[in-house]
């Protein structure tokens, strides 16, 4: 009899891997984890701690996991990162074609061969379903808009590494306005952001960035982006010497979503957006790799910035 293969761990043999068992539990999927008890409760405090950094003005909306195929491809997600989206499939046709789909499994053959795509795809970021849903609005009011979203996102990411989850959580402020209203908003936040890490005990850096574009073409986009500075990205190492993990990010789309969907005031004007986004699982991971997990002997300032 051959021996059973074992289950992926998390950071296999890497230095995090102690930490990593405490927080989650493999479930067959590089990078799709059970969350435990200690890790849930550590998030739940730093997502009010979010909620308590929010603009009052800011509109509320919590997203399901998936969203709208067409409305994904519109905002132009498939032309710049193919290779990180997941599609929602199912198996179509008469009664008899999705049970012989179904029974080809028993006999050995592959079931997903009858698979057909859907019209919802996995949510990549959490703010993509905002600007469509804010466009059927109409125009947009004296001092425009502004959001916070949180959704379950999905990458095609597998990896072992505690900062890299196909499954994970994001949390974002959005705002939607005039360019000068959205550049203030998100140059304020990169300075709020900086202020927040300290008060919990992180060793974060602020640094320009760029997505991970797909392709040779993605390459100069992401060159432009940033020579451009719309990008930057709030930097913390999970442990000394290690290369720091993107747990916050500060982007500024200029008109691309105000062209993609019509998004202007009652002149016309089209408008602006830009997003802060809270990497969630990247920041609570961040907090035990700085402060360990006997959460009781965290420093008191950051326990009390938490309510711990």
């Amino acid at each position: 009899m051959s021996a059973s293969r074992p289950e992926p761990s998390i950071e296999a043999s890497g230095p995090l891997e102690s930490i990593g068992a405490a927080l989650f539990h493999p479930l067959g999927v590089e990078g799709v984890y059970a969350r435990t008890a200690l890790y849930e409760e550590l998030l739940e405090k730093l997502s009010a701690l979010i909620s308590r950094e929010r603009d009052p003005a800011a509109e509320v909306l919590r997203f399901p996991p998936v969203m709208s195929r067409r409305e994904l491809e519109k905002s132009g997600y498939l032309k710049s990162f193919p290779n990180l989206l997941g599609c929602v499939c199912a198996l179509h046709g008469t009664e008899g074609e999705i049970r012989a789909a179904a029974e080809a499994y028993e006999s050995g053959g592959d079931w997903t061969r009858s698979l057909g795509a859907s019209d919802l795809v996995l949510s990549p970021a959490a703010c993509y379903p905002v600007y469509p849903l804010a466009a059927r609005r109409g125009p947009l009011p004296p001092g425009g808009w502004m959001f916070d979203v949180a959704a379950e996102c999905f990458r095609k990411e597998p990896s072992r590494e505690l900062s890299r989850l196909q499954s994970f959580r994001m949390r974002e402020f959005v705002r939607i306005g005039a360019p000068a209203e959205v550049a203030a908003f998100r140059d304020q936040w990169m300075g709020r952001a900086e202020r927040l890490a300290g008060e919990l005990g992180l060793p974060a850096k602020l640094d320009a960035a760029s997505d991970p574009f797909f392709g040779r073409v993605g390459q100069v986009m992401a060159v432009s982006q940033r020579q451009q500075s719309l990008k930057f990205e709030l930097l913390i190492p999970y442990r000394p010497e290690a290369v720091p993990t993107a747990c916050m990010s500060f982007n500024c789309h200029r008109d691309h979503f105000g062209l993609a969907w019509g998004l202007a005031d009652a002149a016309g004007e089209v408008a602006h957006t830009a997003c802060v986004a809270f990497g969630m699982d990247r920041l609570a991971v961040a907090l035990f790799c700085i402060h360990g997990l006997e959460v009781p002997r965290w420093p008191s300032s950051v326990r009390r910035r938490l309510g711990l």
